[in-house]
């Protein structure tokens, strides 16, 4: 327990109406976006919401003393548990650090706090003909702070990549209060080890990040946007594949499975032809019009050569939003089949995409267990859906299994656990099996290095300190 006196250092520290105890807030805090249970064993002792750097640090100097855990957290978007308090301790809340600090027009790049939204600085910079490409689906509310930490993707990292490939540098707070500034403007730099790329990703388990330095590129002069019908979800792949070896870069290609398609009929009460199997939204831009209408029309000739049934393109933004509102519609649309739906995040490597489906299809069956297969096929990135009654014990088991054998269909075609959401609690199981003894030894010498009590986000990745082969 958090002794009254440490609790008024707090206060001390961040302000009275900044430092919440109450069984409401602490309850509030106890869960984010995954599908973590909500137990009573979640809730934080205290929630602290910090407004500066240096009241971060205050916070985690008084937590390492104490040997009190704090578990950062953004705007709980995460989907694998990361920002769950599973030791109770401190959950601290960076939302009111919310500071874009600078936008460096000539270096063409922003330096923002933890807590700005991903939407919010993407507008900042738009407003200057600058462009943050990393666009994750919870992009109108996810933070910063929570993008770098989890090293989040999107749909345009096809061709723009991912978050990691954006950050400069980035402001640190270590478990014991100390301050790190690491990375900088400078283009080409390697001196000494890249600590940047060290905590892009770390999921709050090596330091607390409180800014970010981002690079940013010129934003696009035009966009089109695309809508590809399909007899087969194959159709689409090879679609993808041809492009790409065509040297046609997509902003961004999203595909669905025929299961999605319907799920999305059904809520927005349209028809779906009995041909079509699966959907495909390309994003495409360039400099000028011209531009668009032949990246469109090369794209149409190979889409039509690998099967395509019907082929769309936008003439307008409302058009646009119309073609993207199949994939804007899913996530919902797809959990309102079942009382609970476990969504996973896999990925492989480009070629492997239509294997892991095929070995998805055939794990659904086993189990006879509905299954819905969306992701970025340009990137091999995809979300199997488990459908489901996590309330039926014997359908539980069956998920369990089913979860167990997707995560080793990825492994077994090159793949990986995350390909955007980390590893945080629902994942740490396969972590041994993803990365082997010595990758597991190493990550566990640097987590002891830099958190030698443990107090930072206790419980994410693998279990406290201790790696084990099969936790569970």
């Amino acid at each position: 327990m958090i002794a009254d006196k440490i609790k008024l250092k707090i206060r001390g520290i961040v302000g009275e109406g900044n430092v919440l105890d109450s069984e409401l807030d602490r309850f509030v805090y106890s869960y984010d976006s995954s599908f973590v249970p909500l137990l009573p064993a979640n809730n934080p002792e205290l929630v602290v919401r910090p407004l500066t750097t240096e009241e971060v640090s205050r916070v985690m100097a008084v937590a390492c003393e104490e040997g009190i855990p704090v578990t950062p957290r953004g705007a709980a978007s995460g989907r694998t548990g990361g920002s769950v308090p599973l030791q109770g301790g401190i959950s601290l809340a960076l939302d009111r650090m919310t500071q874009i600090v600078e936008l460096d027009e000539k270096n063409m790049m922003v330096t923002a706090e933890a807590g700005v939204r991903t939407f919010d600085l993407y507008n900042h910079c738009a407003a200057r003909g600058l462009f943050y490409p990393p666009d994750p689906a919870s992009w109108k509310f996810s933070t910063i702070g929570g993008n770098v930490a989890e090293n989040a993707g999107g749909m345009r990292a096809v061709k723009y990549g991912v978050t990691s490939d954006y950050v400069m540098g980035l402001e640190v707070v270590l478990a014991d209060g100390a301050i790190l500034q690491t990375g900088g403007k400078a283009i080409k730099n390697v001196t000494g080890y890249d600590l940047k790329g060290l905590f892009t990703g770390s999921e709050g388990t090596l330091g607390i990040i409180t800014r970010a330095l981002l690079r940013l590129i010129p934003m696009p002069k035009r966009r089109g946007t695309l809508q590809i019908m399909f007899g087969a979800l194959d159709e689409g792949c090879a679609t993808v594949y041809q492009l790409l070896q065509a040297g046609i870069l997509p902003a961004a290609a999203e595909i669905m499975d025929r299961f999605c398609l319907e799920a999305v009929a059904r809520r927005q009460r349209t028809d779906l032809a009995e041909n079509t199997g699966a959907c495909l939204i390309i994003e495409i831009d360039g400099e000028d019009d011209g531009d668009i209408s032949t990246q469109t029309k090369r794209i149409e000739t190979h889409a039509r050569d690998c099967g395509a049934t019907s082929f769309q393109a936008a003439g307008s933004a409302e058009e646009s939003d119309g073609l993207w509102a199949i994939r804007r519609g899913l996530s919902s649309a797809v959990a309102a089949l079942a009382p609970d739906r476990i969504g996973e995040d896999i990925s492989v490597p480009r070629d492997a995409f239509p294997e892991v489906v095929r070995r998805i299809g055939i794990i659904a069956e086993k189990y006879g267990l509905a299954i819905a297969v969306y992701g970025h096929a340009g990137d091999g990135n995809l979300h199997p859906s488990i459908l489901c009654d996590l309330g039926n014990p014997e359908e539980a088991k069956k998920v369990h299994q089913a979860v167990d054998e997707i995560f080793a269909a990825a492994l077994a075609l090159g793949g990986t656990l995350s390909g955007e959401h980390g590893i945080g609690i629902t994942k740490r199981p396969y972590i041994a099996q993803a990365l082997g003894e010595t990758g597991l030894k190493t990550m566990k010498a640097i987590k002891q290095a830099l958190d030698p009590k443990g107090i930072l986000n206790p419980g994410k990745i693998w279990r406290g300190n201790e790696i084990h082969a099969q936790d569970r």
